[in-house]
């Protein structure tokens, strides 16, 4: 239980000051990185799978479930939100 709220408060800390970061990025640089978040997203699923090769809780499948639904949202939004920009500055 004790890990479990660990992980907790890491990612509330880590939610915080990704926000602070992000929200003081200029216009210009979000199409890099949304290319960054995208990898981050792929490593989030990719982990997420590992998580289901091991004998797991319910809790931990129903989590790992969820990871891997909101990774693929982002990844899949981000590539689109990137193609869009991508092609802004096309001629």
């Amino acid at each position: 239980m004790s890990d479990i709220l660990l992980m907790l408060g890491i990612f509330a800390f880590t939610s915080v000051v990704s926000y602070a970061l992000i929200s003081r990025v200029p216009q210009r640089l979000h199409t890099p990185l949304m290319s960054f978040t995208n990898a981050i997203s792929a490593v989030t699923i990719l982990g997420a799978l590992l998580l289901f090769t091991e004998e797991a809780t319910a809790l931990a499948i129903v989590l790992g479930g969820t990871a891997i639904v909101l990774a693929a949202f982002n990844l899949v939004g981000g590539f689109a939100i990137t193609g869009r920009m991508a092609r802004m500055f096309r001629q």
